[in-house]
């Protein structure tokens, strides 16, 4: 070699070393692991998903130029055939030895590939293949970065539970993607209470004549509603002809799966115009400011690429693709697969291409690193729970326009309107069905189903009866001889079916012996049982729900009152009793009140006896006393006053109680004067029994082996037909061939009443039954959704008019029950409030007053008496009469003013004030210095008249029990 060429590679290696970074010379050293890619490149995703992978390789090594491994990748073409990419699989672990592949694109490809993974124990990373028959539990090293299907059926089910449809149809693709659904489909509808009459697969390969021959055969079921889940080749052709057959206008709605929704926008302006109204489900992406950056320099690197393609959308797929690099170049850095090589197979005869690879070394470090990857990526945090991302949230777009519009959003609590960073969810489905514009441009809620032309029709079988044809009645048109049906029954029943959500088409036919004869085929048991032979698809009229019968049949909720009772005739009570006066209050009420008067007197007594001359005296007038008081305060004519508050007091609350009892015994009183009382002739069917009276019951109806159950005798049952027939057979009675009572089911009996409510009365006990329903055959999807509407009707204005129309109003002539027959007075309930504010207004005065009085006379409970003789001073001084302090002083002062005055000789004490002894009447003479005695009152208390200088002058003497006189003033 020549000087200037050694000159020249010398000068090249010293340019190449200070203009190489660090970086690169690591890069120049850095192992090289080779991955495979399998994408079906005439799809827009794929060409999506190879673009984001691509970016992926310089945006990671770019963030991590320290690594000491690089992946490479070799991609394949698929060409959306399943051959072709297990071909290319086999291709790529043959001439390259790859460790890991991501892809394939289609599930279908996937599930071919992933067993060729576990035989070479190398891991497939799909972003696309999201069928659930894919598992990572049944091929290990298949590994899923995308949402599974299922986890989107909530979603769905939510939106069909929000707006109330009760069956949708689905449509999917009869492949490995498309089937895998429709089993999980089935469960989330089941769990909301929705049905799946139908289901729809159509072939991939299905031409636009099978296509238009699926849509025509859903246009003649009454269902709606559509959920289709197909991949979008088929799906866009799907919905071109379904715009083409008329379906894609107003009173029709279609659902699509993340498959779809996350290309709407995407699609070519035809398929977007034969869309419009079309509600979505894909998978949410948080939105962030790498987003936003990340997806303009791929919009303007994808249209460098492929610049024929208009309409661009970067959706979940292509951010997992850029997601699935990341996460296998971080795991392949961790395995460290430096060295890594495939394992020599045995060599032997006819060897397959797959048994010449052999088997990865390093596979499973690899597998395991890839599945315990973790970090926060484009699409939002990675993380593999069972070999797959988890479920997460989901947004509802709404296709108007050219744009998918967003409408709210799916969490596991429940549809929102809007999804904040805080996750504090403000759940408003009303709002999100009002952003929804609907096929047709509508934005009224289609109600998903609609009548067909050429519907089958149910056949609804309809007693015929001579009576009660309030109820139900058929009569056949002469000119048509076509049964026209009436009555509450038919009403009630058409209500019920005209309100589910779906449309159901019927037509009656009258169980009758020939067509047109009016006369029945046989009893309701008879016609309960033609719905289990096939002949009626349906029951309706006064049908009784009954443990026989439903072993033939379903029966929806009930629609009427339930329950066997009896009805008799009743007779005015002209002759009252004389002790009606003591009807107005019950027995306990009077005993109360009664004990309030004489606890009251005592109390009052109590309180007024020292300090009050109207209540002392003699015993019995103290006893009289006390009784007259505290009776009188009920007419308010009592004359005693009463001198102390205390006692005032509880007579403000007694005369409070006193008013409200007279009152409400005066209202009560007069109730039962003015009123007449009607009393039935009888009151239980044991009374009828013992007797031998006749009882009445309806033709074809149960009652009689009830009554038999009872113990009443079959010759005493007779048959009645007519609601007059009812009317005349009781006024009639028994004993002149009528009844004494009829037994039967409380609607007939509420009819009978409402039209003849002065005569008869309800009595005796209900007998439980289970009123009046709809009959269906075993096991019929329409039971559920009948009964649901029942209840709605029920709760509905709607069933007050129907009962208006063929009953009447009841409620103008409604009978009394047994209790008001029995007794209207007033019980001790409702006054017992009133009583414990008297006992305790009563008690705390008496109280009150005992503290007081033990307190002036602590000295009696201090001495050393025995308890005897302290009970007997209490009692004493409790008897005594006590002065009021201002007029016992008073007489005080003026005692000391006399003796004084005498003293000094101002009067003459004849005899002394305080050595008198005891003088019965008129035993003073003129010689003691007395003129005359006169009579005081009857305590021995006397007015002796003396003399002094200023003449005659009065002075007071009281004569007591030790014999002594004393000075009075």
């Amino acid at each position: 070699m020549n000087p200037r060429s050694l000159f020249s590679i010398s000068l090249l290696y010293i340019l190449i070393g200070l203009f190489m970074t660090p970086s690169t010379c690591q890069n120049l050293t850095a192992t090289t692991i080779d991955v495979g890619v399998i994408l079906d490149m005439n799809t827009y995703v794929g060409k999506m998903s190879k673009t984001c992978l691509e970016m992926a390789i310089g945006d990671f090594y770019s963030a991590h130029n320290d690594y000491t491994t690089r992946v490479v990748l070799h991609t394949r073409n698929a060409k959306s055939d399943a051959v072709v990419a297990t071909s290319a699989a086999i291709e790529l672990l043959k001439n390259y030895q790859v460790k890991a592949i991501l892809g394939p694109q289609q599930s279908r490809q996937a599930d071919f590939i992933a067993d060729i993974g576990n035989t070479t124990q190398v891991p497939i990373i799909s972003f696309t293949a999201t069928s659930p028959l894919l598992s990572h539990l049944e091929t290990p090293y298949f590994i899923r970065m995308a949402q599974v299907d299922t986890s989107q059926l909530k979603a769905i089910a939510a939106i069909v539970k929000a707006v109330e449809w009760r069956e949708v149809v689905p449509i999917y693709e009869r492949s490995h993607y498309g089937s895998g659904i429709i089993s999980y489909l089935a469960d989330a509808m089941q769990g909301i209470g929705t049905r799946i009459p139908y289901r729809c697969g159509i072939s991939p390969s299905a031409t636009d004549d099978q296509l238009l021959n699926e849509l025509y055969k859903l246009m003649t079921m009454q269902t709606r509603v559509f959920v289709v889940h197909m991949l979008p080749n088929l799906a866009y052709r799907l919905f071109l002809k379904a715009n083409e057959a008329g379906m894609m206008r107003k009173g029709y709605a279609w659902i699509v799966t993340d498959g779809i929704a996350s290309l709407l926008g995407s699609m070519d302006s035809n398929v977007v115009n034969s869309m419009q109204g079309v509600i979505g489900v894909k998978t949410y992406l948080p939105q962030t400011k790498e987003l936003d950056q990340f997806t303009e320099r791929w919009k303007e690197r994808f249209l460098q690429e492929y610049p024929e393609i208009d309409n661009v959308r970067l959706n979940a797929y292509g951010l997992g693709a850029y997601d699935s690099f990341s996460a296998l170049a971080m795991a392949v850095e961790k395995a460290h697969l430096v060295n890594s090589h495939f394992s020599e197979p045995v060599i032997r005869d006819n060897m397959t291409d797959l048994e010449t690879i052999g088997v990865s070394e390093l596979g499973p470090e690899l597998l395991q690193s890839v599945l315990k990857t973790k970090f926060t990526g484009m699409s939002g945090g990675i993380e593999l729970i069972n070999g797959q991302l988890p479920i997460s949230a989901f947004q509802i777009v709404n296709l108007v326009g050219n744009d998918a519009i967003s409408i709210g959003y799916w969490t596991e609590n429940s549809i929102t309107d809007q999804l904040p960073a805080s996750n504090e969810y403000s759940t408003s489905e009303k709002n999100f069905l009002k952003k929804i514009v609907w096929p047709g441009k509508s934005r009224r809620i289609p109600k998903g189903w609609d009548i067909p032309a050429n519907e089958k029709k149910l056949r609804v079988g309809v007693p015929v009866k001579a009576g009660f044809s309030q109820f139900i009645n058929v009569e056949t048109d002469p000119l048509t001889n076509t049964p026209n049906v009436t009555g509450y029954c038919k009403d009630v029943f058409e209500a019920v079916m005209n309100s589910l959500p779906y449309a159901v088409l019927w037509e009656y036919e009258p169980f009758e012996t020939s067509e047109g004869s009016g006369e029945s085929a046989g009893s309701y048991d008879d016609l309960v049982e033609n719905i289990s032979t096939g002949r009626y698809d349906a029951v309706i009229g006064d049908i009784t729900i009954r443990a026989n019968r439903a072993n033939f049949v379903d029966f929806t909720l009930p629609y009427t009152e339930s329950g066997v009772s009896m009805i008799v005739p009743i007779k005015g009570d002209d002759k009252k009793s004389a002790w009606i006066f003591l009807k107005p209050l019950k027995a306990e009420l009077w005993i109360t009140i009664g004990v309030f008067f004489v606890y009251i007197g005592i109390v009052i007594w109590v309180l007024e006896h020292r300090v009050n001359k109207e209540f002392r005296g003699r015993p019995s007038k103290q006893i009289g006393t006390i009784l007259w008081f505290s009776f009188s305060t009920m007419v308010f004519a009592h004359k005693e006053k009463v001198t102390s508050n205390l006692s005032r007091f509880v007579l403000i609350i007694w005369i409070f109680a006193v008013l409200v009892l007279s009152s409400s015994y005066t209202a009560s009183l007069t109730s039962l004067l003015t009123v007449q009382q009607l009393q039935p002739t009888v009151t239980d069917i044991n009374t009828l029994m013992r007797n031998g009276e006749y009882i009445g019951y309806q033709d074809a109806s149960f009652v009689p082996d009830l009554l038999k159950s009872l113990g009443v005798n079959k010759s005493k049952l007779r048959v009645l037909t007519t609601l007059e027939n009812f009317d005349e057979k009781l006024s009639e009675g028994s004993n002149n061939g009528g009844v004494s009572a009829i037994v039967d089911e409380l609607p007939y009996l509420r009819l009978v009443l409402a039209k003849y409510c002065s005569k008869y009365k309800l009595v005796g006990p209900t007998y439980k039954t289970a009123g009046f329903g709809f009959a269906f055959p075993k096991g019929s999807p329409l039971v559920p959704d009948v009964s649901r509407a029942v209840l709605k009707v029920m709760e509905s204005p709607d069933m007050n008019l129907i009962t208006k129309k063929w009953f009447g109003d009841q409620d103008e002539c409604s009978e009394e029950d047994e209790t008001t027959l029995a007794s209207n007075s007033l019980p001790l309930d409702s006054f017992r409030g009133l009583f414990l504010i008297a006992a305790f207004a009563s008690t705390s005065a008496l109280f009150i007053f005992l503290i007081n009085f033990f307190y002036e006379n602590r000295h009696i409970l201090a001495s050393q008496e025995t308890v005897k003789q302290k009970v007997a001073a209490i009692v004493k001084t409790f008897d005594q009469k006590k002065e009021d302090a201002h007029e016992a002083a008073k007489k005080e002062k003026r005692r000391e003013e006399e003796i004084e005055m005498a003293a000094r000789g101002e009067i003459h004490p004849t005899p002394a004030a305080t050595s008198f002894s005891k003088h019965e009447e008129g035993l003073f003479s003129p010689d003691e210095g007395l003129l005359s005695t006169e009579p005081g009152t009857p305590d021995h208390e006397y007015v002796v008249v003396g003399m002094n200088e200023d003449g005659q002058r009065k002075y007071s003497f009281h004569s007591n029990s030790d014999s002594s006189l004393y000075y009075k003033i």
